[in-house]
């Protein structure tokens, strides 16, 4: 039987380019599952096997692999860094009992280091933090410290501290046991020896061990009355005050390191194996009814319970279609039979594997705690809840975000159509973000996303991995329409055509609802003038017509609707006609209540060298942004503003232009505003000619 206390199931995350995938190289090396590290920027690291992955120099898919260090089995997972593949992060802390924080030594606390850490808290994930690249110029790990103080508003306890910095960087001190670790030239990771702290750092050496210690203690009363008399605590007793610490998120250890240069990654493991939480020690996932409402009972993890177990993503390869699941409860056998609770229908387990990047093991069991991966499953999405047909139940869905952009694509070739249907089908169970509509009118396939890269790498593996050629229209901007008049209206549907006929008749309030509401529906009638049962049919007609709004036919949001009063007939009123007569009502109304376009405003994050600083503000604003702060950090400036969606369309080709090729940038979604009128005309005046070339 597997102990359970041996597992540790663990995310890298942080910004793009903070050096998670090296680090997870590292990793791999010291635990002795790969014989030579493969290097990002040399398109060969393990984890990054996707030709997009190679070529770009990013990741874009998580990829799941296991090693062992020091009697423990790690489950790792290597996200993306990607503000337009975060989805790929959200869904990987969903299903992981711990995480490393991976922080630049030089450029800190990133955009998207705060979006993963968000995301982090909201999974409740322990984390430990390594401060990489400390080889690098502009290094400074007290800076990085700061900021995560700062900006994350994270309480990190610092574990070990840097001896040197960029070029001079040789190793760490531990400060919990006062000793150095110094690396030799060869960029070995094995050779190191451990010394004595060295002269000029004996000072801060003590002042953070103090500091690591009363933190720690505090999280024991017997031991804290114990030191405040002046009795040292045993460094056992330290390291289960941390690891309780860590678990409960009460501050997160901080290591220091390059993982490019093999210095500081054992005590990274280490520190996983002590102080991150194995899959028994972190609360339990809640299981929930269909509608997701939790039920108040809880998936603990053990392999004595029945099987739950939830699949988290889905990836397709050369050997066919891998569900990746983490198992919460129970075992799960080859051959077993099992419920899709989402579905209802059951399905045989063929093969089941471990996964390394994209090489495999056979399985013949997994048990609680495990992340593996099944071949060939037919009906299963991501965050769907496999278990035991005996006892049904729903773990806690994934919820995703909703794309901003799209574009629209068609086959180079006639017979491509079928070829392209079916390998979209494919990324789209791959990835929760990525949708795909058929424009009813002109026939055309549009892709929805989270940004132009994410877009733009999928249009890549269409041809590359499916061999479809497309066609590619510009990026269109998801759009919205709302209404800024409250509207108090009437609206009857009265249709006699012999035998019987159809009336309804509503009174009804149209109002503008909070920002991010979506469409609300309320009914306040009174004595039966408007029948109980046809209220539904009457929100159903209103809902309907949210698709498709009066300005430019885009999707209606933030209104609320009351129907207060109407009048029926007691044969010719019908669920139906209630609903024609709302659907009749919305078309009536919605010019009258002031309707406006709403555009997508996103929240932009520029870094750039101080002397261009200027040039990029100025371009900002033409782009109709709001600068909203600058931070000066040692190697250049951090610009935060909002900008509207439709302004930033190949923003990097002109912030590398302006910026002599050092500036960098990320953005996500933030909310919707007013589009001011001239680019409303704009807008309009396109969907028109839209349509009527259609």
């Amino acid at each position: 039987m597997t102990d359970l206390n041996k597992y540790r199931n663990i995310g890298i995350f942080a910004h793009v380019d903070a050096g998670k995938t090296t680090t997870t190289e590292r990793i791999l090396k010291l635990t002795g599952k790969i014989h030579k590290t493969g290097e990002v920027h040399e398109g060969a690291a393990t984890t990054d096997f996707m030709e997009q992955e190679q070529e770009r120099g990013i990741t874009i898919q998580s990829a799941a692999t296991t090693c062992f260090w020091k009697d423990h089995r790690f489950n790792i997972i290597d996200t993306p860094g990607h503000v337009d593949f975060t989805v790929e992060v959200y869904r990987s802390l969903k299903v992981l009992d711990g995480g490393v924080g991976v922080f630049c030594g030089s450029g800190g606390v990133e955009p998207q280091s705060e979006t993963n850490w968000r995301y982090a808290n909201e999974s409740e994930v322990a984390r430990v933090i390594f401060v990489n690249k400390l080889d690098r110029m502009g290094a400074d790990f007290y800076r990085v410290v700061d900021q995560i103080k700062n900006v994350l508003g994270a309480n990190p306890l610092v574990c070990t501290l840097p001896i040197g910095t960029e070029d001079q960087f040789v190793g760490v001190v531990d400060v919990l046991t006062k000793k150095a670790y110094v690396w030799d030239d060869s960029g070995q990771p094995e050779n190191y020896e451990i010394q004595d702290v060295p002269a000029d750092m004996v000072d801060d050496v003590e002042m953070y061990h103090e500091q690591l210690i009363e933190t720690a203690v505090e999280q024991d009363d017997d031991l804290m009355m114990a030191y405040m008399e002046g009795e040292m605590p045993s460094i056992e007793d330290i390291k289960r005050c941390i690891r309780k610490g860590t678990i409960a998120l009460d501050f997160f250890p901080t290591f220091c390191g390059s993982a490019f240069k093999n210095k500081g990654v054992q005590l990274v493991l280490d520190a996983v194996v002590d102080y991150l939480p194995s899959p028994t020690e972190v609360d339990p996932q809640d299981l929930t009814d269909e509608e997701g409402n939790a039920t108040g009972e809880k998936a603990i993890v053990s392999p004595d319970e029945p099987l739950r177990a939830l699949a988290f993503k889905i990836m397709d390869d050369r050997f066919g279609a891998l569900t990746f699941v983490r198992i919460y409860s129970g075992v799960l056998n080859k051959g077993d039979t099992i419920l899709n609770s989402a579905t209802g229908k059951t399905e045989r387990i063929g093969r089941m594997v471990e996964m390394h990047a994209d090489e495999r093991n056979e399985l013949s069991s997994a048990t609680a705690g495990d992340i593996i991966a099944i071949v060939g499953m037919k009906n299963v999405q991501t965050g769907h809840t496999l278990c035991d047909q005996k006892h049904p139940c729903t773990l806690e869905a994934m919820v995703f975000p909703e794309p901003v952009i799209s574009i629209a694509v068609a086959p180079k070739d006639k017979g491509g159509s079928e070829k392209m249907g079916i390998a979209i089908g494919k990324m789209v169970a791959e990835d929760p973000s990525f949708r795909v509509e058929t424009d009813e009118d002109s026939g055309e396939t549009i892709l929805k996303g989270m940004g132009e890269l994410h877009l733009d790498v999928k249009v890549d593996i269409l041809k590359r991995t499916y061999g479809v050629e497309l066609n590619v229209g510009k990026p269109q901007v998801a759009y919205r329409e709302s209404i800024t008049i409250p509207v108090e209206d009437s609206y009857t549907h009265k249709k006699q055509s012999g035998g019987s006929g159809q009336f309804g008749k509503i009174d009804y309030r149209m109002k503008p609802g909070e920002p991010g509401s979506g469409f609300t529906f309320s009914s306040s009638v009174v004595g039966g003038n408007v029948p109980k049962e046809f209220w539904p049919a009457v929100e159903k007609g209103f809902a309907s017509m949210m698709q498709e709004g009066t300005v430019a036919g885009f999707p209606v949001v933030d209104v609320e609707i009351e129907l207060f009063d109407g009048g029926f007939h007691a044969v010719d009123s019908s669920a139906i006609a209630f609903e024609i007569a709302a659907k009749g009502g919305f078309r009536q109304s919605m010019p009258k209540a002031g309707p406006q376009l709403l555009e997508p405003v996103m929240k932009v994050d520029v870094f750039t060298p101080e002397d261009h600083v200027g040039d990029v503000i100025g371009d900002l604003n033409r782009r109709r942004g709001m600068i909203k702060d600058q931070e000066a950090g040692v190697t250049g400036v951090r610009i935060k503003a909002d900008v509207p969606l439709s302004e930033m369309f190949g923003y990097i080709g002109h912030l590398r232009t302006m910026t002599s090729g050092r500036g960098q940038f990320s953005m996500e979604f933030s909310h919707y505003s007013q589009c001011p009128a001239n680019v409303a005309e704009t807008v309009i005046a396109e969907a028109k000619e839209r349509k009527a070339n259609k």
